[in-house]
């Protein structure tokens, strides 16, 4: 059985339907009154008589005055809520990155790469090819290759795909992933020979 994890949602799941339909009521009112300005000006313009008499009128044109500066300042409030939103995320994003920097360094150290073989399983993780690499690196695609081969060995891991698993599996941790055996393999990966 699968584990999740209850901390993305805190619970706030069932208020964005009730947000966003609020935000749909306020739309369509909004749109309401520029179809009635609309109306409005275009009577206006063509010498239309008024179907209601001019109290009504002006009632429903407070009302639609009132109802588009209650949508505006919703508007604000709203555009507020997701800048604010929006600084949040960016401020943990920039806090996983410096998180999976330091999960990286931890590996690296735990394997003993290299300084070259660190900056070669960095660009790897990164997805650059290996001519991309040699070509960063300023070296031959063989240096490279040789030391995509010590990394690996070193990880006690097969290849690329499987130097990449180890970081998502961490990354993950206990989110959506089976529980696993004390005995996992993990534990065997960093326990191998250099």
């Amino acid at each position: 059985m699968l584990q999740t994890n209850p901390q993305p949602g805190r619970g706030s799941a069932p208020r964005r339907p009730r947000r966003a339909a609020a935000l749909i009521g306020l739309l369509v009112v909004q749109v309401l009154c520029v179809a009635f300005f609309l109306l409005d000006v275009t009577g206006d313009i063509l010498g239309w008589a008024g179907i209601v008499d001019h109290a009504t009128h002006l009632a429903i044109e407070l009302a639609a005055v009132l109802a588009l500066a209650l949508g505006t300042a919703l508007t604000v409030i709203e555009i507020r809520r997701v800048l604010s939103r929006q600084s949040r995320v960016e401020a943990q994003l920039r806090v996983a990155s410096g998180a999976f920097l330091d999960l990286l360094d931890e590996h690296f150290d735990a394997w003993g790469l290299t300084p070259s073989e660190r900056e070669v399983a960095l660009l790897a993780i990164k997805g650059l090819s290996i001519a991309d690499i040699a070509r960063v690196r300023n070296t031959k695609e063989g240096t490279v290759k040789a030391q995509s081969n010590a990394i690996y060995s070193k990880a006690g891991v097969t290849g690329r795909p499987q130097l990449l698993s180890l970081f998502i599996d961490d990354l993950m941790g206990d989110g959506l992933v089976p529980a696993k055996p004390a005995s996992a393999p993990a534990a065997e990966r960093t326990s191998h020979p250099a």
